[in-house]
């Protein structure tokens, strides 16, 4: 017997598990299909911030979402634990950013968007080893564990009914009068009456394959970190320095990262990027000599020419939704995302601006 379903979700990242959730919570059938297995790329690699590397620096497009993010995080974490018993480590541990030679920007910033700042003083760096310049300490900046954050949705979809598809690679679409009608996958045919595409660094690649129209540029953006086996309380917050940051887990352990190198569709980690983040780990933190390495992996990140994503409907296919090129801030933004498309596919009012993120403002 076909089982009909009022949404089709292709892509099985963080993105693609939070839009499923957003919608199914509305009461929206959804099939969620994923050509491997759910939240193994870019949403297990990264580093679980959940605020962009300097968001100054960035779009305001990017900062609405990760604001409204940060609003929705606390329950989301609440409501996962107590249904699934999984918990996503959601933990406003605080981020200190060491170097800030922008800093009348940073605080601008932080006050047009209420976000706490202080100054740290010196107890901050007795375990560092950097010259700190107007550093910048943001106490309520908060962490997930990537993937047990991506574990906990999974689950949660699951329990409440939602379908869920895995290494189901989608390889035809069929569309009549400039709507989508149906899709052939690796395990079969399925009805379409809405399909959204959040396929993430694999996203424009999709579109150029499988549909004769306009594609998002979205490109993949490799990143490689490492992993401390650390002791708890090794680190109480996250460290930004420069371009690269440290991150410890309530269990101790402790990341180091990224790089971000522009290599296709390579995912192998690589000895000189291993060098570079010892190395900066190190002369960091040099207490860290003390405990060994024990992951090193790399991940594709869906890169877009200003990190803004594209949230919203396709201009030439009338049931096409996009929710992809998060880049590097797929966490940061996601519930914000989520929501974003639910409230424009179920005409709600959207809690963000939705022109920034439409397939026309970014082409």
């Amino acid at each position: 017997m076909t089982r009909y379903s009022d949404i089709t979700l292709i892509g099985g990242g963080i993105i693609g598990l939070l839009t499923a959730r957003e919608l199914h919570q509305a009461g929206v059938r959804v099939t969620l299909i994923e050509r491997n297995r759910i939240g193994q790329e870019s949403s297990w690699a990264g580093g679980g911030i959940l605020l962009p590397l300097y968001p100054w620096r960035q779009p305001d497009a990017i900062s609405r979402l990760v604001i409204r993010s940060l609003a929705l995080y606390p329950s989301l974490a609440e409501q996962l634990i107590r249904d699934t018993q999984l918990d996503p480590e959601w933990t406003p541990c605080g981020l200190l950013i060491s170097k800030n030679p922008d800093i009348q920007a940073a605080i601008r910033w932080c006050k047009d968007y209420s976000i706490r700042y202080e100054t740290p003083g010196l107890a901050f760096f007795n375990e560092l080893n950097t010259q700190p310049e107007n550093p910048l300490w943001l106490p309520y900046i908060a962490q997930a564990r990537n993937p047990r954050l991506v574990k906990s949705l999974r689950q949660d979809l699951g329990d409440k009914g939602v379908r869920i598809i895995e290494e189901c690679e989608l390889k035809s679409v069929y569309t009549h009068q400039h709507r989508i009608t149906e899709i052939d996958t690796a395990q079969g045919k399925f009805p379409v009456e809405q399909l959204i595409v959040s396929a993430g660094a694999w996203t424009g690649q999709l579109f150029t394959r499988l549909f004769p129209i306009p594609a998002p540029d979205i490109v993949p953006v490799k990143g490689q970190m490492l992993l401390f086996d650390a002791k708890p309380d090794t680190l109480r917050h996250m460290v930004l320095d420069e371009d690269r940051y440290l991150i410890p887990r309530r269990d101790g352990k402790i990341l180091a990262g990224s790089s971000v190198e522009h290599d296709q569709f390579d995912k192998t980690p690589s000895a000189e990027i291993h060098d570079k983040l010892k190395n900066f780990a190190l002369a960091l933190m040099p207490s860290l000599k003390r405990f060994p390495i024990i992951n090193h992996w790399a991940g594709l990140r869906p890169g877009t020419e200003h990190g803004v994503p594209y949230i919203g409907r396709h201009p030439e296919i009338e049931n096409l939704f996009i929710n992809a090129g998060h880049f590097r801030n797929g966490l940061a933004m996601g519930p914000a995302s989520a929501e974003l498309l639910a409230d424009l596919i179920l005409n709600r009012t959207p809690r963000v601006a939705p022109e920034p993120y439409q397939f026309s403002s970014l082409h």
